[in-house]
């Protein structure tokens, strides 16, 4: 693995350029690490066999993740207002919306331990 020692300095970009770094396939703590250093944040890591991104690949990824990130907004919103997994799924089987066989896989771990 590649390490380069110097700090790489983007300026203008906040934590969001680990978000490009990520919309482009790399890890964090893998392939990256990105550190506040009181300025803003830096690579202070580069550990990918990968040549590190320009500046201008960066910024393009992380629109394109800014863009990604916007349109879920409903999404994000509504998640905490539905009912746990577990009781939407309950409700499916009781209302007899499995198929058969996977409502004779739940019927059978309800019988193991059932509601006394």
């Amino acid at each position: 693995m590649k390490l380069i020692s110097a700090v790489s300095r983007w300026q203008g970009y906040n934590m969001i350029t680990a978000n490009g770094l990520i919309q482009l396939g790399f890890v964090p703590d893998v392939d990256f690490r990105v550190e506040d250093d009181g300025s803003g944040a830096v690579i202070a890591e580069w550990n990918s066999a990968s040549p590190q991104p320009t500046e201008a690949e960066i910024g393009a990824a992380d629109a394109e993740y800014q863009t990604a990130w916007n349109a879920q907004e409903y999404a994000r919103n509504r998640e905490p207002e539905y009912p746990p997994i577990g009781d939407q799924l309950d409700a499916l089987f009781h209302a007899g919306v499995f198929p058969a066989d996977m409502a004779a896989q739940l019927q059978a771990v309800k019988d193991k331990y059932p509601n006394d």
